[in-house]
């Protein structure tokens, strides 16, 4: 069972914070507490001075006034726990990483109201989750798609997801993918730095947007470097059917590598919504194995979701401040893919 929070939690004022706002000063000397959760439990009367509530955020407060925080015990999450086995790569009393599988969604949401990572965490977190935000549950700072597997973190306690937040707003950690594209990338390695934005054509997708200068949508760069390619996409070309590329994120945006590799030409093998309806391009004639070419395309044209993994990710422990770094292998379904472009 981790350490929670101490119930009662008691602040003096000093000199230097005369005159500020009750919730400002309140957000500074009861870190990691965010200040709309403070901001919520003063307007919810826990709050006090000198006994009597207060419930206005904006109070005044003076020089050697005594505030004390009641903190209610977290309630029941609104999900329930089911027991899903779970990748576990690394767990403490503030944090827990893990390897996410292909086809499990991280939150609930219509559609997928049971099976997700988030009650899988409930029931593996039973007693250890000190309340994010008031609420008995686990800090998701970051999501996976559904599709796509890999290294994910999530925190226990509130302090944990206050600085991981903040980690991964300022862009201050290490995240790369591995993709198998069509084509492969021109040069071999390079930046992408192009909007997303969500599409007019289509809510569900996300879009590059074309006029850079428009202050639509947001910032978005991703770093790749090929490392490997397989096969030609016809004779007397140079040109890849098919690579391998490690993407290395310098942002963190909806869909950003799937958007990104399919504007520069390389959609991500069996990608649903970028680029599954393109078939691979790939140089036939009589010095080649036709059997093994013909079984190699079939396994590109069954692939199931977007081929893409999330391997690495590395970021500074929220509590310890200890760097941690994990990298995973890929996942079955993207070895036995690249098994059958190495026969192309």
């Amino acid at each position: 069972m981790m350490d929670r929070d101490p119930p009662l939690q008691t602040f003096i004022v000093p000199p230097e914070a005369a005159g500020e706002r009750l919730d400002v000063f309140l957000a500074r000397a009861a870190a990691p507490l965010s200040r709309s959760r403070l901001k919520a439990l003063i307007e919810a009367g826990a709050v006090t001075r000198r006994g009597a509530v207060i419930t206005l955020v904006k109070t005044e407060i003076a020089a050697g006034e005594t505030y004390t925080i009641d903190m209610p015990p977290p309630v029941a999450a609104a999900p329930q726990a089911e027991a899903i086995a779970l990748d576990i790569l690394f767990e403490d009393d503030d944090l827990i990483v893990l390897n996410k599988a292909a086809g499990m969604t991280v939150h609930p949401a219509a559609g997928a109201e049971t099976g997700t990572l988030v009650h899988a965490l409930l029931h593996h977190c039973q007693g250890q989750l000190s309340g994010i935000g008031g609420v008995e549950r686990p800090g998701i700072v970051h999501r996976l798609d559904k599709l796509t597997s890999g290294v994910m973190v999530a925190a226990k306690s509130e302090r944990a997801h206050v600085g991981l937040a903040a980690q991964f707003a300022a862009h201050d950690l290490e995240r790369v993918y591995t993709a198998l594209v069509r084509s492969a990338p021109r040069p071999r390695s390079g930046s992408v730095e192009a909007r997303l934005a969500r599409s007019t054509a289509d809510r569900k997708k996300i879009a590059v947007v074309k006029n850079p200068d428009s202050g639509i949508g947001r910032r978005a760069v991703t770093n790749y470097t090929t490392l490997e390619t397989y096969g030609l996409a016809s004779h007397g070309t140079i040109l890849p059917a098919a690579a391998k590329v490690a993407c290395t994120l310098e942002t963190g945006r909806t869909h950003q590598v799937r958007v990104h590799m399919s504007h520069i030409g390389c959609p991500l093998i069996g990608d649903p919504v970028y680029g599954k309806q393109l078939g691979l391009k790939v140089a036939r004639g009589k010095d080649r194995d036709s059997d093994k070419i013909w079984a190699a395309l079939e396994t590109v044209q069954k692939f199931e979701r977007q081929a893409l993994h999330a391997s690495v990710l590395g970021f500074t422990h929220p509590v310890s401040g200890k760097a941690l770094r994990f990298e995973t292998r890929l996942p079955e379904d993207m070895a036995r893919l690249i098994k059958a472009l190495e026969a192309l």
